[in-house]
C-alpha cells in the first residue's frame, strides 16, 4: 500500500510559477516511478511528467522547458516546479505512484490539487 499526499496548488497569473509537492508513505521501496498527471474539465487525464527510480524523467511535449520534476529521497517527496504557466495548464493535478509487487503493477493516486492559471 502507498499513500500520496499532494500540496501546492492554487491560483496564479499567466507567466507565474507554482511548485507542487507529493509526499509518499507506506511501501515506498516498491515504487518504480512517480509522476504528475492532470485533468482539465471535460478532458481525459494526461501525463505531465514522470520520474523513474533510476532518475530518468519524461515530460509531455506541452510542458517541456517549463516544468521540472524532481525528488527528495530523504523526504520521500516528488516535486513539480511549474514555470511560465499558461491558462491551458489549468487543471486538477494528481500525483501518481507506479507500484510493483509479485502480484503485478498497480497505480496509486493522490487526492488531486487544483491549479488555476488566470490570463
Amino acid at each position: 500500500q502507498v499513500q500520496l499526499v499532494e500540496s501546492g496548488g492554487g491560483l496564479v497569473q499567466a507567466g507565474g510559477s507554482l511548485r507542487l509537492s507529493c509526499a509518499a508513505s507506506g511501501s515506498i521501496f516498491s515504487i518504480n516511478a512517480m509522476g504528475w498527471y492532470r485533468q482539465a474539465p471535460e478532458k481525459q487525464r494526461e501525463l505531465v511528467a514522470r520520474i523513474f527510480s533510476g532518475g530518468s524523467t519524461n515530460y509531455a511535449d506541452s510542458v517541456k522547458g517549463r516544468f521540472t520534476i524532481s525528488r527528495d529521497n530523504a523526504k520521500n517527496t516528488v516535486y513539480l516546479q511549474m514555470n511560465s504557466l499558461k491558462s491551458e495548464d489549468t487543471a486538477v493535478y494528481y500525483c501518481n505512484a507506479l507500484y510493483s509487487s509479485a502480484l503485478g503493477q498497480r497505480n496509486y493516486w493522490g487526492q488531486g490539487t487544483q491549479v488555476t492559471v488566470s490570463s
